[in-house]
């Protein structure tokens, strides 16, 4: 199998239950929801993505040909202790690639894995840790994990509609764009009134880490 990787970076995981720990994100291009052309977005089914996954040519990024080759890549991109090594793959939509001879390759090397999904497809064996993050309107299928993170708010999901499913942690993430400070607002006052969900706050942009 070829992957197509829109870029390797190391960074800290900005969001969710394990928001603060370093980890090495590898986000392949690519996504069933969204082109990831501006001239496509008002009909997507997932409008209000704020990533760019379109093409190879991020820093890191490029075409794959073996497991191998891509574990190698993402491996050289961490200079900590193997026993806290934490690869997070992400997209665009990671399972239309992410497989279970990458994510052995990726454990030989010492690393654990993560994945960031929206849930419209079933994973492979192995992962070590799934975020969900439903979109209205798509198939919802994988709807077990260890933390589901919902983009707040998003007419045609209730979250309480949510909170019976199998996760470990249940987190609003406010959208961002134009109305971002509203979102949070309402996003924050929702978990005050919820106490099943936490405020999943987009660290990273806060303090300019990619």
């Amino acid at each position: 199998m070829t992957y197509a990787v829109k870029e390797i970076y190391r960074t800290l995981q900005g969001e969710g239950a394990q928001s603060g720990r370093a980890a090495v994100f590898c986000r392949f291009a690519g996504c069933n929801l969204w082109s990831g052309r501006e001239a496509d977005r008002a009909d997507a089914e997932c409008s209000f993505c704020d990533t760019d996954f379109v093409g190879t040519a991020g820093p890191g990024g490029g075409r794959f040909d073996a497991p191998q080759a891509l574990a190698d890549a993402i491996a050289r991109q961490w200079d900590g202790p193997r026993e806290r090594a934490l690869v997070v793959f992400t997209g665009g939509e990671p399972l239309l690639q992410l497989d279970a001879a990458l994510i052995a390759a990726m454990h030989a090397r010492g690393f654990s894995c993560a994945v960031e999904t929206n849930g419209t497809l079933m994973p492979p064996a192995g992962l070590d840790w799934i975020c969900v993050s439903p979109k209205a309107g798509a198939p919802f299928v994988l709807r077990a994990g260890d933390e589901l993170k919902l983009v707040f708010p998003q007419q045609g999901i209730d979250p309480a509609e949510l909170e019976g499913l199998a996760f470990d942690h249940f987190f609003l993430q406010p959208m961002d764009g134009p109305d971002r400070v509203a979102n949070t607002e309402k996003a924050a006052a929702y978990c005050l009134a919820h106490p099943r969900w936490r405020l999943s706050l987009q660290t990273h942009k806060l303090i300019g880490l990619p």
